[in-house]
Order: C-alpha cells, then structure tokens, then sequence
C-alpha cells in the first residue's frame, strides 16, 4: 500500500519550490461570467515558465531527490508537457534528462524539449510504448524515474496550484481541472478539500480515450486505447500498477465531464477570441465545458487552464474555422 499523499507534503513542495516556479494569476472572465450569470475565474497555469502547470511537480520531484539520485540522472514517459517540465527542472540542477514519448506527441513539444538539453526520444504509438523505454533505462543505466503523474511528489507539487485558488477566492463554489492520469486533479483536490470542503472538484476530459474516467466506471486501473485527439496532453494510460492518483480521484472528485473533440476546440477558440489566451486542446476543456452547457455553474467557479503548447498551426486552424473538426470530424 503507498504512503498517501497529505497536505503536509504539499505545503513542503510549496516551501520547496516557491522560488523556481510562478504564482500564477487568477483572472476574471467577463465574457464567461455574463454568459452563466456567476463568476468564472480563469486559473493562468498556461502563464507558467514552461508553458504548463508541470513545473511544479516536476521542479518538487527533482528537488527531492539526493545528490546520488540526481547525478545519475532522471526520466520519464511524456505526452509533451511533463517532458519539458522535467528537462527544465533536471538542466536547473545540473541532471541528465531521457524523456520518452510516443509518435502522438506533437512536433512542437518534441522540440521544446530538445532545446532544454534533454534527450528526447521517440518510441511506439502510445505512453505505454514510450514507458517501456523507461523502465529499461532505469534497470539498465541507472536513472532515476519521474513519472508524469503517479508520484508522491509530483502530487504534492501540483497541489500548491490548489493552494493558490482557495487563497484568492475563499467561498468558491467549484473548480474545473483537466483530467488525465491525475497527478493534476489528486493534488487540487486535495489542497482544495482540504481548505474548502464545500467546493467541488469537477474533472473534464476528452471523449476519445480518457483513460482514467473508463477507469473510475471499471472500478480499478485498465487498459485503455489512447486515441488522437485536440486535448493530447490528456492522452496516455494510468498504469496497471496505479499507486496514488487513481484511488486519490475516486475519493476527492465530485464528478466528471467528457467532451466532443469540437467542444475542445470551441474552447481553444473562446480563450483566443474572448480571453485574448492562446491555450492548447488540454487546457481548454473546462471553457469547452461551460460552453457545451455540460456544466452549469451555480456560484464562483475556477477554471484551471493548465498549458499553452498548442502547435500554431493547429490553433490558427481552429480559430479561423477551417481544422478539420469542424466538418468530417464534428
């Protein structure tokens, strides 16, 4: 059984990390709180360093880590985003960095990371592929696994951006958070419940292969096929072998919220058109939520919008209309 992870161990990683990572502002939405008739506050995490809320799990894994751990270096399974978070934090301490990913990641963060120094690698179809390859060089050369989600740490890091909502809106009703393997979600909710009973966590995914949803109606940690999609920071498994967050979002979330690949992109351009934000497909889906009407807010509600590495392309596509998800994929 593992250690759970406590609220004690997330205001260690905010004193631990407080420095290397911005506190990143919570801003109003006219046009979202006109629309719904309560205030919606946009939780800025798109405005972090590397471009997403993973700095901070990733920054409070390494920082942990003993100085025989970190000479060995470190490495992780990624859809793009923990990958740049964790070559940022592992280059700030002087370590080796092996980020796997699979062919699904987007060119745009492959690169990314390549310019942090770390060794970016390509492997299969899916995380589950790329994780493979981790487990190998962890048996085989000694490194040290991060992994994007199901860490102790990492959770603990993704929770200081809890702690920094309920600072800034008290009475808040609900928060809406992306959700994939939920290192995210386990860690808001827990500084989030822990401060603010009241308030509910809702998690919004993907309706194309949202692996820990198919997981919470299974009732345990499965298999399940990761698809393209507009959200592809939420791709990937939770593990077989799920230590922390699966049993962490089953207990702390109220509820949770799947939408089409268009309603995704309806977000995306919102934020661009609205808020004057450039967010990718992951970041979008709590606006792409209230939009589709999938949920109503009842009092002030915060949005987490968790990542701005959007390929360009993509996002002058959908906000000029013309991406492909708007006709034969709608």
């Amino acid at each position: 059984m593992a250690d759970a992870v406590t609220m004690v161990d997330v205001l260690e990683a905010r004193r631990r990390i407080g420095s290397l990572v911005h506190r990143t502002s919570l801003s109003q939405s006219a046009a979202l709180t006109q629309r719904t008739g309560h205030p919606i506050l946009l939780k800025n995490e798109h405005q972090q360093l590397t471009g997403s809320f993973k700095l901070r799990g990733a920054t409070n894994a390494v920082l942990a880590l003993s100085d025989d751990e970190r000479r060995r270096g470190v490495a992780a399974a990624s859809t793009g985003n923990h990958g740049r978070a964790l070559a940022h934090a592992a280059k700030a301490a002087g370590s080796r960095a092996v980020i796997c990913m699979s062919s699904l990641v987007p060119a745009n963060k492959v690169e990314a990371i390549k310019a942090l120094g770390a060794d970016a690698r390509i492997i299969g179809m899916s995380q589950d592929d790329a994780q493979v390859e981790v487990d190998r060089l962890v048996r085989e050369e000694g490194l040290i696994e991060v992994p994007p989600f199901d860490k102790a740490e990492v959770i603990a890091g993704q929770g200081t951006l809890g702690l920094e909502i309920v600072k800034d809106v008290p009475a808040l009703d609900a928060v809406l958070v992306p959700l994939s393997g939920g290192g995210l979600i386990a860690g808001v909710a827990l500084a989030v419940k822990a401060l603010s009973p009241k308030t509910r966590v809702i998690g919004v995914s993907m309706e194309r292969g949202a692996a820990m949803v198919a997981c919470l109606a299974a009732g345990k940690p499965v298999i399940v096929e990761e698809l393209e999609t507009l959200a592809d920071s939420l791709g990937g498994g939770i593990g077989l072998e799920n230590r922390h967050t699966f049993s962490m979002v089953r207990e702390l979330v109220d509820e949770t919220v799947l939408l089409t690949e268009r309603e995704i992109a309806a977000g995306i351009a919102h934020a661009y058109n609205e808020e004057r934000e450039v967010i990718e497909g992951a970041a979008a889906v709590g606006i792409g939520a209230i939009l589709a009407g999938k949920f109503a807010p009842v009092g002030p509600t915060a949005v987490v919008l968790s990542g701005k590495n959007i390929d360009m392309g993509v996002h002058g596509q959908i906000v000029a209309g013309t991406h492909p998800v708007f006709g034969e994929l709608a």
